[in-house]
């Protein structure tokens, strides 16, 4: 009889613990946005998101160079390298008075922080496998979702007592904090011998081994459809509920609910994900999310947003969905790539955050005035998931037919 895989506690608080940086980074620099570009003279309001949605272009490129040499080096140094980075980065963003070089220094943090998003992913696949490591990715994420509960109303407490500085300054003493946790308790999870030797072209064999693998890549392209328009809605939050309804200081509140629904989806997925299969639940809640963007489309067509309450009740609708999406595509992807687990996350991230970066700047130009071209963007990006997840579930019975 098969043994049953083991929950390792610590583990998964120190996965959870080592993404929740990357959300923390992102996060808690909301509410500061407006008092950012006043600082650094940024004239159109709109340019702001790109301190958000650039951090995300450095994570994917980032991916690709600390994945594969995690496969060569090890897991453990690739975070150490990748948090040095970090460093220097915030270093730059609290001392600069150019916007283009805070930009470019959150690019840089983006690259640094995509060395411990990209490892928390392969050392879980070098733990688990198939459904089980969907379970234990749902609760890694559904902790990893808790930060961006809470991120918010700390980086605005950390603006009423200091000021915007202060945020960066405060994301590296938690990071430092994770990264010497991470140093004492957890042990190298790639043995010497599983390790590929480093020379220049394992990056292209690499990348041509994942691309193999066609369920790899449509669950890529799914998280590229899905990050992305997630992403419009982490970079316009604070422009929606702050300039379009004058909310003003309850932003993060209202940030936190919707962010709470995230969390709640990942833990009942955790819950659910055996019994029901990775495959079927997410192609369920891409169904969901699709149908929910459409419905409101459909109400609110004109362009005049509708009543916070409603606009509320919608976003928590849509990111209940997402939570059910997130960590079992991540984990359908990875499922067929545990011998090269460090550049199949690599890869795997890097596609879908490139992808998801200028569908976010794109769809974000548009938010102005309505909300609307949020859930455009959240409807058209639902269908093509939709149509991959049939395609799919289309060649899977072929293979069964003919089997």
């Amino acid at each position: 009889m098969r043994k049953k895989p083991a929950f390792k506690i610590e583990f998964i608080a120190l996965m959870a613990s080592l993404m929740s940086i990357v959300a923390l980074s992102i996060d808690a620099l909301l509410p500061a946005l407006p008092q950012i570009g006043d600082a650094l003279g940024v004239s159109d309001p709109h340019q702001n998101q790109y301190l958000i949605t650039m951090i995300f272009l450095g994570i994917g490129f980032g991916q690709l160079v600390f994945g594969p040499l995690s496969d060569s080096f090890g897991r453990k140094p690739m975070v150490y390298f990748g948090f040095a980075v970090f460093v220097i980065a915030s270093i730059i963003c609290v001392t600069t008075n150019d916007f283009t070089v805070m930009l470019i220094a959150r690019v840089l943090q983006g690259v640094g922080l995509s060395s411990p998003r990209t490892i928390a992913v392969a050392m879980t696949r070098d733990t688990y496998s198939g459904d089980f490591m969907a379970k234990v990715l749902s609760i890694i994420v559904m902790f990893f979702i808790l930060v961006p509960i809470v991120a918010p109303t700390f980086g605005q407490l950390l603006l009423d007592f200091f000021n915007w500085q202060s945020i960066f300054n405060a994301n590296l003493i938690i990071g430092l904090i994770i990264v010497l946790w991470f140093w004492k308790r957890q042990p190298e999870t790639i043995s010497p011998k599983k390790r590929i030797p480093f020379k220049p072209s394992i990056f292209i064999s690499g990348t041509k081994e994942f691309f193999k693998y066609k369920d790899a890549i449509a669950f890529t392209l799914v998280s590229g459809f899905i990050t992305g328009s997630f992403m419009v809605y982490l970079s316009t939050s604070q422009q929606i509920f702050q300039v379009q309804y004058d909310l003003g200081d309850m932003f993060p509140y209202i940030f936190a609910s919707t962010a709470f629904s995230v969390g709640f989806a990942t833990f009942s997925n955790s819950q659910l994900v055996i019994r029901f299969g990775s495959f079927n639940i997410a192609y369920t809640a891409g169904i969901a999310y699709t149908i929910i963007s459409l419905l409101y489309v459909v109400l609110f067509h004109t362009g005049v947003n509708p009543s916070v309450h409603v606009l509320i009740t919608f976003f928590i609708l849509q990111f209940f969905a997402v939570g059910f999406l997130f960590g079992n595509l991540r984990s359908l992807a990875m499922e067929p790539l545990g011998h090269i687990a460090g550049i199949g996350s690599a890869i795997n991230g890097f596609v879908s955050t490139v992808m998801a970066v200028p569908i976010a700047n794109y769809i974000g130009s548009f938010v102005t005035t309505s909300a609307l071209p949020l859930f455009i963007g959240f409807s058209v990006f639902g269908i093509l998931s939709v149509l991959v997840f049939a395609w799919l579930r289309n060649a899977q019975k072929k293979t069964l037919a003919t089997a």
